[in-house]
């Protein structure tokens, strides 16, 4: 997919030397077909490293989107340079009158908390609600996955012994739903987190389904409304780095850390990572966008209801 993004932002250099096809606004606006607008609630502290993360995998259709990146108002992000925020970034309240064929929202490190105790919960909640009138398809990622279930249906979650930290296994459990066409029977996919929903939980609402599942890590898709709602538990969107970040990150910390599972080729953190979810992660990504936004969405934007 041709990205359309802001002209100067950093993740364009990283994509482009993957040989990533990206076009900035001014070459956009030459073209002259309708893009699917795709907006990214980021609540990912290091913003920058987020943005790779997600454009790289919505890079993967012949589509062009329109990407639009949202921060949190009543939240300082201590991580990410307030230029870069002011210069990229919208607030709810900037396009809260707009309606869009897709919505990303992300994890968030604040999984310790009740929902209720997050300081930007309101605005989640208001951002949440807004989304079931105003998007085709929202895509909820890790902490986001759990807060969606929580605030649409009333799923709880609840706290993991030890935190569920590595590449885990899954199986599909609806080989016929569109989302996972294409998929294995089994895929690897990226889970980081200390919190988990339980399975008996989401199957006492009829009109969630689960889609795929880890022994080990749990329920990882559930989809509602037609997929008008997607709830992904893990990190699919992770690059190869990222855990090895995260547990040197921890370490550093003196925090109590387990080696990410299934990551460390021969399980030591001396050597590299074993990419293992790279293909289930663009295809997820690619499904999403194709059969649940492009293929659903209306053409004139004001007719998503």
């Amino acid at each position: 997919m041709p990205l359309n993004v802001p002209d100067s932002l950093p993740a364009i250099d990283v994509l482009r030397g993957e040989n990533i096809f990206v076009i900035d606004e001014t070459r956009a606006v030459h073209q002259d077909i309708r893009p699917l607008k795709i907006a990214i609630l980021n609540l990912m502290p290091v913003k920058i490293t987020t943005e790779i993360h997600l454009l790289r995998m919505l890079s993967n259709s012949p589509l062009q989107a329109e990407i639009v990146l949202l921060n949190i108002k009543n939240h300082i992000s201590k991580n990410t340079p307030k230029e870069h925020l002011e210069t990229f970034y919208k607030y709810f309240e900037d396009i809260k009158n707009q309606k869009f064929d897709g919505l990303i929202i992300t994890g968030a490190p604040v999984e310790h908390l009740d929902f209720e105790n997050v300081d930007y919960w309101d605005e989640v909640k208001e951002i949440m609600e807004w989304s079931k009138h105003n998007v085709t398809s929202t895509f909820n990622i890790c902490w986001a996955a759990q807060a969606g279930l929580y605030y649409h249906f009333g799923v709880p979650k609840y706290e993991m012994p030890d935190k569920v930290f590595g590449i885990f296994n899954h199986k599909v459990i609806k080989p016929n739903v569109p989302l996972v066409r294409g998929f294995d029977d089994e895929f690897m996919a990226p889970h980081s987190r200390h919190t988990n929903i339980s399975r008996d939980e989401i199957l006492k609402h009829p009109e969630l389904e689960i889609i795929a599942e880890s022994d080990e890590a749990g329920v990882y898709i559930v989809m509602a409304n037609e997929g008008r709602q997607i709830f992904v538990t893990g990190h699919s969107e992770y690059d190869p780095g990222t855990l090895k970040d995260e547990y040197e990150r921890d370490l550093s910390k003196g925090l109590p850390i387990k080696i990410p599972v299934n990551y460390f080729r021969d399980n030591d953190p001396s050597k590299p990572p074993k990419v293992t979810w790279k293909g289930h992660a663009n295809l997820l990504f690619a499904n999403w966008l194709n059969y649940y936004v492009y293929q659903l969405t209306p053409f004139k934007l004001e007719d998503i209801k």
